[in-house]
């Protein structure tokens, strides 16, 4: 749970851009292939437990791309996709099958047929018995049908390799959203935990006060009313405590949702957001290194750069995914154009019967087997099929239209989230100095009422204050640090640029 947002800070133009972790961009890659789908491994949650070492931000995101179940069904969706490929090709290729029947006349059939077939003057409504078979009855044969043309199978081919276009730029955008969702997660961990940083050392600078002042009442130095005010003080902030302390738990089950892994699993990851210089190209203590280095991936310019809408219709998985759902339903049009053309298809049969008497001998000898070939050309041309194909027609043009407004309001929202992050972004750069100078300003001014209430010089209600105003400029710093690591994760994924998820980015400038 975020603590309420301040401001943040100006910085000069940043254009850095250092692919991390190749491997990782790789895995990505590697997934979108059929092959990498069958043999990518999870990250299973007794190897996070096992860790004895923070988790940081990186292995975070690999540990969701791995686990997350959303990145788990869009990669099915892709081997689905490779099976509706095989499928459309089965339309044009040769249906080949064979068949073989044995009967056998436990009483050969009757029938009557008149009996003037046999004897001329019999009377002409005299019948007689004649049994036809034989005992046994054999027929068997190969037959194979082959499409010669038809225009919505050779259509479905193509879309069908269009459809699993668009199933791995869901995969990829899944991805980028899950990246992102860690990102966010990971922070928002770090934020509960420097706010359950600050508020214990409140708790515990209130505790050291009170025992103080106690002394001090008791040598004379101060009366009553000063340690009540600090026991106030300390009652007030200690419910606080506490809430904080379960806010870093709730933190804790988000993340592990994100990353697919148990919620009762026990994490703790590696950051400390008080120490975060969101204006230093590089970071001086480790700590915070792996959360710079991604920080980075994705370079960042202050000033304004009219490419980026451009930048975003290329790269952003939801605009692309609208793009191969537009080329789907063109193909679609032109599948259901198709079926008002004719049809040609060449069909082959090779068939053996025989009959035999007795007992059954397999097909007969070659007296009693007979073979027999035909060859047919079909060719049909569709007239009139009621309005069903011309209403079919008009709705595929209608959706493709509402896929039209589907993107351009698409568009139109990636260009206020683009504008959205980079405000919050701009306003990070722009208070940072403020807020760092106000953080050591604070811890100055409650040192010194510290000092000042020692000696005599100064009151309770002053230690008070000081102490308010440090925790406050605390509270900024780390506030304004998150602020800026979250919409830096949103702005990445409004351009479409997420770390991991894209081996090469387009230049920003």
């Amino acid at each position: 749970m975020p603590i309420k947002s301040i401001d943040i800070s100006p910085m000069e133009k940043r254009n850095l851009y250092n692919i991390l972790l190749p491997l990782l961009a790789l895995l990505l890659a590697g997934v979108l292939s059929a092959s990498a789908q069958d043999t990518a491994s999870n990250i299973s949650a007794e190897e996070v437990r096992e860790q004895s070492n923070p988790v940081t931000l990186t292995q975070a995101i690999q540990i969701a791309m791995a686990n997350n179940n959303d990145i788990k069904r869009a990669l099915l969706n892709l081997k689905t996709a490779d099976q509706q490929v095989r499928i459309a090709w089965s339309e044009v290729l040769p249906d080949v099958s064979s068949s073989a029947t044995y009967t056998r006349n436990l009483e050969i059939p009757v029938n009557f047929v008149p009996a003037q077939f046999f004897d001329p003057n019999a009377p002409a409504d005299e019948l007689v018995p004649l049994q036809f078979g034989t005992d046994n009855n054999w027929q068997g044969g190969l037959s194979v049908n082959q499409t010669l043309f038809r225009g919505e199978a050779i259509i479905g081919i193509s879309s069908s390799k269009l459809y699993k276009a668009a199933q791995a730029e869901n995969l990829r955008a899944t991805t980028q959203q899950i990246v992102t969702q860690t990102r966010l997660a990971y922070y928002n961990v770090l934020v509960a935990e420097e706010q359950l940083r600050l508020q214990r050392e409140t708790v515990e600078r209130l505790r050291e006060n009170l025992r103080e002042n106690r002394s001090r009442q008791e040598a004379g130095l101060i009366d009553e009313y000063q340690v009540m005010q600090v026991e106030v003080q300390l009652r007030n902030q200690e419910p606080q405590l506490t809430q904080a302390r379960y806010a870093v738990q709730q933190a804790y089950r988000e993340l592990n949702i994100v990353l697919g892994l148990p919620v009762e699993l026990e994490l703790t990851v590696q950051g400390d957001l008080s120490r975060f210089n969101i204006l230093a190209r590089e970071v001086t203590d480790s700590i915070n290194s792996n959360i710079k280095q991604v920080d980075q991936i994705t370079p960042y310019s202050y000033e304004e750069n009219k490419q980026l809408v451009g930048i975003a219709t290329d790269m952003r998985g939801d605009i692309r995914i609208l793009d191969k759902q537009e080329d789907l339903k063109q193909r679609e049009i032109k599948a259901i154009q198709s079926r008002f053309l004719p049809s040609l298809s060449a069909n082959y049969n090779l068939n053996w019967s025989a009959a035999q008497a007795g007992s059954p001998n397999f097909f007969g000898t070659e007296d009693t087997r007979a073979r027999s070939q035909t060859i047919a050309l079909t060719f049909s041309l569709p007239i009139f099929q009621g309005f069903e194909r011309s209403s079919n027609l008009q709705i595929a043009k209608i959706e493709q239209r509402d896929l039209e407004l589907q993107r351009e309001q698409t568009i139109r929202s990636a260009k206020n989230e683009i504008q959205s992050a980079r405000e919050a972004l701009n306003q990070a750069i722009e208070t940072a100095p403020a807020r760092e100078e106000a953080l050591n300003q604070a811890r100055e001014g409650y040192q010194r009422a510290q000092a000042r209430l020692e000696n005599g010089l100064g009151s309770q209600l002053d230690v008070i204050e000081a102490e308010f105003q440090l925790r406050q400029a605390e509270v900024n710093y780390a506030q304004m640090v998150y602020n800026y690591l979250s919409a830096k994760a949103r702005y990445d994924q409004a351009i479409g640029m997420v770390p991991f998820v894209d081996e090469s980015k387009p230049e920003l400038d």
